[in-house]
């Protein structure tokens, strides 16, 4: 006997499809942005996540740091 089909197993949301052309086009921008310095360190943004907990937090680090 096979089961009824559940009311989750409809097709796939919009987000459920993988776009390979899509996902590659992501990862060069992606490239293209750290090899300009177009990023934050992970060191920056935890130093700013922790100051903000504190009575002087530091600004919002600035792309480079």
């Amino acid at each position: 006997m096979t089961e009824p089909p559940h009311e989750m197993d409809e097709e796939p949301g919009v987000f459920d499809v993988e776009d390979a052309a899509a996902i590659e086009a992501s990862d060069q921008r992606a490239l293209a942005d750290f090899e300009a310095g177009r990023f934050v360190s992970h060191e920056a943004v935890k130093r700013w996540l922790l100051s903000l907990s504190t009575d002087h937090p530091l600004p919002r680090p600035k792309c480079g740091e």
